[in-house]
């Protein structure tokens, strides 16, 4: 823990010696607001894969340390891992996968099996179960178990006995489902084998099973050079659309059950928000209601809010679960570049997805693949460490060092200060997240990628105590240092203006704030103002439809009460026209107005904090949406899956 720390105060002294500099103060005003709280956020963590691989076999000061960096209290101080059941080649297949991507598979095939035996295998046989598989990603589980309260196992690809292609890496068309349909049973079966192995020999319990990784994806193919072997494609994975991920949820979660396993399937860890819809859309209900965890990615960040109302039309949670990137010119170990531009995924991800944890891809990168050179002419910032993936028996943290670069200075801004059980809640900014713990306000992140320093006042007018020793204290991470503790300040008129350097991430750690101002939450009467439209709804007869903006006109203003859930994102309310009485509710797919109470009558409400909000239905999960994404007077409303576009977005204002 010592060398630890030694290691972090050096990297935190030399990110840059350059002088701040002068410019003009830009005001920022932040207001986090408890009525609208995000579930118990269950943490922060990594995948495994391919870097647990890599170096599980390193000496003990080489991998300790980067243990310490990942899960260690002064490092990353990570509480989630998602282990990678790897598929695995067939044994005359020569190697050809990038460092650390040839993640052993959990099957012990009989002496001279060849690519062109696919037969041999069977479900729940021990003879063909490799109990001692996967040695140097297994290390790591046991080095990191105490620290790990949430593990849950995935697959890129299934074994290649299991495949079309014969091969993990791909098909051979990219486009072509992967995953042959005759051995979905003993794939699922070989998953839930090798994870109840591991719950038996490493004393952990997984809470989720993934059987996907971003699936209905073009990525995944296998090229054959002259000799017949592969020669493109470097890691495992493997395409299967919605029909066939629909058919692999409910033998997972048959297979889960026979095993005796208590985790629940997750799916369907898709690589954008967008996809991940579109494979929604292609499960049957029954499917659906087998899916205990929703997973995505977030490579693409378009339609996050509609991962985020589908998951709440579901009632299931939703992760985050895997995203890295690259950000800035090229690889470098001091730039901000890299630093501001995860503080931004992390802060738009938690705004707009609303997940319950979110979920680095691998953390460590091969520092050789990411230097300069034939993957990039200025190398790249893949990775919060990255140390060489080919260290040997001899080698020492003096020979083959593991180097952190701002992502990691960043992210402890939100791992060590938002901890698991925290809510987060709503703040009116795209640069801030807001967490309180039990009742209480702890921690604001805000995000400051200008050139100018900010002077940021948070309003704390949505809390309903703020008691008169009330504080909050910076913590900095910039060019100069990281996690830089400054003074404190204390709460005047329910406010505290504090500064923020040019480009950094700071942590406001706050005291003696609580509970909730309940005039400040979702309730009363409103006008319900389409984004798209700028019209307002209204009855028509049974049917709810948009009209122009009367403000004198009585049945444009509707009750919003909560019903249910407290001041859970969740909750749940119901909409009844202030003149007619009437509720909106669904009924046959389709939007209707009466009387009658109960699920098809409920609405949950999704916001970003911008001022506006989404309504899902809480019996179908289907949003209030202008049909046809139509502006006429007149327009019906109905119900839709959710798209992120501005015609299921409205305004909610108090009548004036």
């Amino acid at each position: 823990m010592t060398r630890l720390l030694a290691l972090l105060a050096v990297s935190a002294l030399t990110l840059s010696t350059a002088a701040p500099a002068a410019s003009a103060v830009e005001q920022v005003s932040v207001r986090p607001d408890p009525t609208y709280q995000q579930e118990p956020f269950q943490g922060w963590g990594t995948s495994l894969v391919w870097f647990a691989n890599a170096t599980g076999g390193y000496p003990d000061e080489i991998r300790d340390r980067l243990a310490e960096l990942l899960f260690g209290e002064d490092g990353l101080n990570l509480n989630i891992a998602r282990y990678n059941v790897g598929g695995g080649n067939a044994p005359d297949v020569p190697e050809y996968l990038r460092a650390g991507a040839a993640v052993p598979g959990w099957w012990k095939a009989p002496e001279g099996t060849t690519r062109e035996d696919t037969d041999w295998w069977k479900p729940g046989d021990s003879r063909f179960l490799d109990t001692a598989a996967d040695p140097r990603q297994r290390w790591w589980v046991d080095r990191i178990k105490r620290d790990v309260t949430r593990w849950e196992s995935f697959s890129n690809s299934p074994p290649w006995f299991q495949t079309v292609s014969g091969y993990v890496s791909g098909g051979f068309d990219p486009n072509a489902d992967q995953l042959r349909e005759d051995r979905i049973g003993d794939f699922a079966a070989y998953l839930a084998q090798a994870t109840a192995e591991l719950e038996r020999a490493h004393g952990i319990r997984f809470a989720t099973v993934d059987p996907f990784n971003e699936p209905n994806t073009p990525y995944w193919r296998t090229t054959l050079g002259p000799d017949g072997n592969p020669t493109g494609g470097r890691q495992e994975g493997a395409h299967m659309g919605p029909a066939l991920q629909a058919k692999v949820v409910p033998a997972m979660a048959e297979a889960l059950r026979a095993t005796g396993l208590g985790a629940a399937v997750s799916a369907p860890d898709e690589t954008n928000p967008g996809l991940f819809a579109d494979d929604w859309a292609g499960y049957p209900a029954s499917v659906r209601a087998q899916v205990g965890q929703l997973n995505v990615h977030t490579y693409g960040t378009a339609r996050r809010t509609s991962a985020r109302d589908i998951a709440k039309g579901a009632g299931t949670p939703l992760w985050m679960s895997e995203v890295d990137g690259h950000w800035g010119s090229g690889q470098s170990f001091t730039s901000m570049d890299p630093g501001l531009g995860m503080a931004e995924r992390v802060i738009d991800d938690l705004r707009e997805l609303e997940p319950r944890a979110w979920l680095l891809w691998q953390a460590v990168e091969d520092y050789d693949n990411m230097k300069p050179g034939a993957e990039s002419p200025n190398g790249m910032n893949w990775g919060v460490v990255q140390i060489p993936f080919d260290c040997g028996p001899r080698d020492t943290l003096a020979t083959c060092p593991a180097r952190v670069n701002t992502k990691f200075h960043t992210l402890r801004n939100f791992t060590h200060f938002v901890k698991p059980g925290d809510r987060l809640v709503k703040v009116n900014t795209t640069t801030d997240v807001a967490a309180v713990r039990d009742t209480e306000l702890k921690t604001v992140v805000h995000l400051n990628k200008t050139d100018q320093a900010q002077s940021v006042t948070l309003d704390l007018s949505a809390f309903a105590t703020v008691r008169q020793n009330a504080s909050v204290r910076p913590v900095v991470t910039d060019q100069h240092g990281a996690l830089v503790k400054g003074a404190s300040v204390r709460v005047q008129d329910r406010k505290a203006t504090l500064s923020a350097p040019a480009r950094s991430v700071t942590t406001f750690e706050v005291s003696g704030v609580s509970g909730v101002n309940r005039a400040a939450a979702l309730g009363g009467e409103y006008r319900l103002t389409g984004v798209q439209s700028g019209k307002s709804l209204a009855p028509s007869g049974t049917s709810l439809v948009q009209r122009t903006t009367d403000l004198a006109a009585a049945d444009q203003v509707w009750r919003v009460e909560r019903r249910s859930g407290g001041y859970d994102h969740r909750a749940q309310f119901s909409i009844t026209n202030s003149a007619t009485g009437q509720r909106v509710a669904a009924a046959g797919g389709d939007v209707v107005l009466g009387v009658a109470d109960g699920p098809a009558a409920r609405w949950v409400l999704s916001s970003t904090g911008d001022g506006t909000w989404t309504f899902v239905n809480a019996a179908t999960g289907g949003l209030l949406d202008v049909i046809a994404e139509s502006r006429e007077d007149g327009a019906r409303i109905g119900l839709y899956q959710a798209t992120s576009g501005a015609n299921q977005r409205w305004f909610v204002v108090a009548r004036g």
